[in-house]
């Protein structure tokens, strides 16, 4: 469980955010219902209520910004080069309003608890892993063998 001291003594990883928020944008970008039961059924209801929380205080700042939500809006159709881009606006908006900053810092660590262990790996030759890997071989979809 995530303490409020904890919560206020970590900063928040924006690339960490970035990657969190990316499969889920298509449904936070899509008003109503059916965009809830989509995220419930991704990350679950406790989690999707968590994120959407998260979502409605990032979301209009987002949508403020239009270099920032032209790359929401990109990532979310998949064009994942756009990650980097996105995650770079969202460092220049929060860097810009330290309570902001805090406020979706704590959302962030909400939905990550709510969730459980996420795990993303996006990207070519990608790898993910929950825990922890010892005395294993990886191979990613390339063929490049990792350990062993």
């Amino acid at each position: 469980m995530i303490t409020e001291a904890h919560r206020r003594s970590v900063e928040m990883d924006i690339a960490v955010l970035t990657s969190f928020l990316a499969p889920l944008l298509p449904a936070l970008l899509r008003p109503g219902q059916q965009a809830l039961e989509t995220l419930s059924g991704q990350i679950g209801a406790a989690a999707a209520e968590k994120v959407r929380a998260l979502w409605a205080r990032l979301g209009p700042k987002v949508a403020e910004r239009p270099g920032a939500e032209e790359a929401a809006v990109k990532v979310a159709a998949g064009e994942e080069r756009w990650t980097g881009t996105l995650a770079l606006h969202l460092e220049e908006l929060l860097d810009a309003d330290p309570a902001l900053k805090a406020e979706v810092a704590a959302l962030f660590a909400d939905a990550v608890a709510a969730a459980g262990t996420t795990v993303i790996a996006q990207g070519d030759r990608s790898v993910a892993v929950g825990k922890s890997v010892t005395n294993s071989t990886i191979i990613t979809g390339d063929g490049t063998v990792t350990g062993g």
